[in-house]
């Protein structure tokens, strides 16, 4: 069994979003990744997760060269803090709320300045670090602001665990996952140039940035062979 992903553009799944807002439909977001795909080989709970939400959004230029080897390419990748940037402006033209959670304690506070300041009319119903070990607790901050979405970045598996095991109490019609979002949201970490993004190296900057992250990068071929055998074998 592989990751289901949905093959849309970034205005389409953001918009998909707002209608869920405007519906007060949940709908849970998650965006994999090379990584993400490695984890749910072994992880079945956490591969049912990803293809029991609501958009599977491609994040990362691995998944779109493994798409097009197995014969069913995706029109282009849909990154976490893109997806993140993109629908934090869609609320602020509406007048809609969002909840930060995850992150260093005063990373979430820091985000939300930066977004709120990038898009007058964003309401940040709350922020809450990811340094927490009652759940309950958060959950019920979360309900009690009442926010239109929530922004989880609690790093995988762990948000889409928290999104799942509480999605049932969580008064959000939308979740989304984002990982490490949260840290360029607050200007801590920046994203790669224009031209690393547009040609899909993003991963290349990030490298260059972070040296020590070479060890995880050397897996993402894995991936990439998969699909290479996945196609070999005649999956459907």
């Amino acid at each position: 069994m592989t990751i289901l992903f949905d093959d849309v553009t970034m205005d389409e799944a953001v918009s998909s979003a707002m209608e869920s807002i405007r519906e007060e439909k949940r709908c849970r977001v998650v965006t994999p990744n090379a990584e993400f795909a490695l984890e749910a080989k072994k992880n079945p709970r956490f591969l049912n997760i990803l293809n029991g939400s609501e958009l599977v959004l491609a994040d990362g230029i691995s998944v779109i060269y493994a798409s097009r080897i197995v014969g069913r390419p995706l029109r282009g990748r849909v990154t976490g803090v893109g997806f993140a940037q993109a629908l934090a402006a869609a609320l602020a033209k509406e007048g809609k709320s969002l909840y930060l959670l995850g992150a260093k304690p005063g990373v979430a506070e820091s985000a939300a300045q930066r977004l709120q300041e990038s898009n007058p009319g964003l309401v940040i119903a709350g922020t809450h670090d990811g340094y927490f070990r009652e759940e309950a607790p958060v959950v019920e901050a979360i309900n009690t602001a009442r926010p239109d979405a929530l922004f989880v970045c609690l790093g995988a598996p762990k948000q889409e665990y928290f999104m799942e095991d509480h999605g049932g109490e969580l008064n959000v019609p939308v979740m989304a996952g984002l990982g490490g979002s949260m840290d360029v949201l607050a200007g801590n970490v920046k994203r790669a140039p224009a031209f690393f993004q547009k040609c899909g190296m993003e991963w290349l900057y990030r490298l260059c940035k972070e040296p020590k992250r070479w060890r995880r990068m050397a897996r993402l071929p894995l991936y990439l062979w998969d699909a290479l055998m996945w196609k070999r074998k005649g999956a459907k």
